[in-house]
This record gives C-alpha cells, structure tokens and sequence, in this order.
C-alpha cells in the first residue's frame, strides 16, 4: 500500500496529524509534512504504508478536507 500527498494542496488543518503518526505538523509552514515520505514531483510526497498502519493511513487519507492524500493498492487508488 502506497500514501501520496500533496502538500501544495494542502491548507494546514493537521486532521491527517491527529489520525496517523506518518503525518507531522509542520507549524511555521502551516503544512502537514508526510514523515519519510519521498518527493517525487514538486510538492508531491509519496511513501509506503508500513504493515499494521494500513488503516490509520486511510483514515488520514479520508479526514483531509481538500483531498491531499491518496491511497494506492496495487496500483489502484483505494481512498
């Protein structure tokens, strides 16, 4: 399972934060950061989710209000 963020889109409600630890607050920004997340294009974060985080991934996926994060299974985006 894949996690891509885009932090450009993202407007800093930290709600990703509060239900997955692979999410940071990044205050003087106003960003949430995707912790060892890769940037693969320009503000375009993208990570494996470890086993047994599969769910709280979803939920983070799921709780951003302007839809910045996606969830891929086998290629497929899931959330």
């Amino acid at each position: 399972m894949r996690i891509e963020y885009d932090r450009e889109t993202c407007i800093g409600m930290f709600q990703c934060v509060a239900e997955w630890e692979g999410f940071e607050r990044d205050s003087d920004a106003g960003k949430a950061v995707l912790v060892d997340g890769e940037e693969r294009e320009e503000d375009i974060f993208v990570r494996e989710v470890p086993d047994g985080a599969e769910l709280d991934a979803k939920f983070a996926a799921r709780s951003c209000p302007v839809d910045a994060i996606e969830v891929y299974e086998d290629g497929e985006q899931i959330v």
